[in-house]
């Protein structure tokens, strides 16, 4: 065991269970560890690092911006927060932004925004207002988040819990339909669920949702923090059903896989509630944040890295769906967001992970059942085929060892 994994043992919480590897570099799609060895990443930071590690765009702007202006606080105006929100605003058909730091926060702004927007707008009365989320979600880790939780550990010693939230089956519209009251202030969903293991929802789910919320004055907020900025094959995961949310939540690939980047962005009836004061963040829409974010939205459009993922994501899991093991139950996913669903009884997606590692691949196991592939979108069609070839051989050992036992 290396020595630095060691000291992270003793010194830092034990909240995670990474795999026994430790990172000293990145470049595109690939990672290095202590030792030299190196890793074609197909994790990306769940997400955050789509341009691939140390783009070389993103890192030549940054060292400007640090040598120029990077904290103020938005106590004072800078000269790169609002062609950042501009340039969201426009590439999403939204009207406001919200900036902020990780997608908690964002979520938390968005939470806040559709309960006030409930009070001054809807006219709910005061503190009966509703949010419906779906079961298997992942939000966040804040208390409020995980309040609409229906993971037991995410729960489980953390309560009381704040109350206002209802949960309905996810890609059960009837279930949507039946929950949604007088009190219900908004319905936040997230076009695939990522943390849940890559779970589609029904073709029309989101489609059908929107109209329920239109027919009932509830906010439709689309959590896209790991799917949206072209990690499902279109700029944002709703496009596939053509859906213009009334508010939307971005963050992972926002901050270039450089920085902690998110915001909350509504249409101006939703984000006109807030006032000075009602909400706010020292580090939200830092100069240094909003140069990256900027920066971060024109390479996903100039590259054509949606496109990209869409064009990747197709061969890659047309080239897993041809991999014939008894281990693998299921292979689902949009773009370059693909889960291999590992038949419990047969195989452990966490050994799958760690042979995977051995070989020089790093993923990450969800659920203890699901594989979860989503490279940088830059990954070529050569480094997919290496992937697909380590995968199909750890899967065949496995299988053989299954046999044998």
């Amino acid at each position: 065991m290396s020595a630095r994994i060691d000291l992270e043992a003793q010194y830092c919480a034990h909240n995670y269970h990474p795999l026994p590897v430790v990172l000293t570099r990145g470049e595109g799609v690939y990672v290095w560890d202590e030792d030299g060895k190196k890793y074609l990443d197909m994790m990306s930071a769940y997400s955050a690092v789509s341009h691939g590690h140390a783009n070389p765009r993103l890192v030549k702007l940054v060292q400007q911006q640090v040598a120029t202006l990077n904290i103020v606080s938005r106590a004072f105006h800078s000269d790169r927060l609002g062609p950042f929100l501009e340039r969201a605003c426009e590439l999403t058909g939204l009207d406001m932004a919200l900036p902020m730091n990780t997608g908690a926060e964002a979520v938390e702004t968005a939470i806040k925004a559709a309960r006030k927007w409930a009070y001054t707008v809807k006219g709910v009365a005061e503190d009966r207002a509703e949010i419906i989320a779906c079961t298997g979600n992942f939000h966040g880790r804040t208390i409020a988040i995980v309040a609409m939780s229906d993971e037991a550990q995410y729960r489980r010693g953390f309560g009381p819990f704040p109350p206002g939230f209802r949960l309905v089956q996810y890609g059960d519209i009837d279930a949507l339909e039946t929950a949604i009251n007088a009190n219900t202030a908004a319905f936040i969903v997230e076009p695939i669920q990522g943390e849940g293991g890559i779970v589609m929802p029904p073709e029309g789910y989101l489609k059908a949702a929107a109209e329920l919320c239109r027919k009932h004055n509830v906010l439709l907020i689309a959590d896209e923090i790991q799917t949206g900025l072209g990690r499902t094959g279109k700029l944002l995961a709703v496009e596939h059903e053509n859906v213009v949310p009334d508010g939307l939540i971005l963050g992972k690939a926002l901050g270039g896989g450089i920085l902690p980047v998110s915001m909350f962005l509504a249409k101006r009836e939703v984000m006109s509630v807030f006032q000075p004061g009602d909400h706010g963040s020292t580090f939200g829409g830092n100069p240094l944040g909003a140069a990256v974010g900027l920066e971060a939205l024109n390479i996903l459009v100039e590259e054509k890295l949606a496109e990209r993922s869409a064009e990747m994501g197709a061969y890659l899991k047309q080239k897993l769906e041809a991999i014939d093991s008894p281990l693998v139950s299921e292979v689902r996913g949009k773009g370059l967001f693909i889960g291999i669903e590992i038949d419990p009884e047969k195989g452990s997606a966490r050994a799958i992970c760690e042979a995977l590692m051995e070989r020089g691949l790093l993923s990450k196991e969800t659920h203890a059942t699901v594989v979860r592939l989503a490279p940088p979108l830059v990954i070529s069609r050569a480094e997919i085929d290496w992937a697909v070839t380590q995968i199909q051989e750890v899967l065949s050992e496995m299988d053989s060892m299954r046999l044998a036992s």
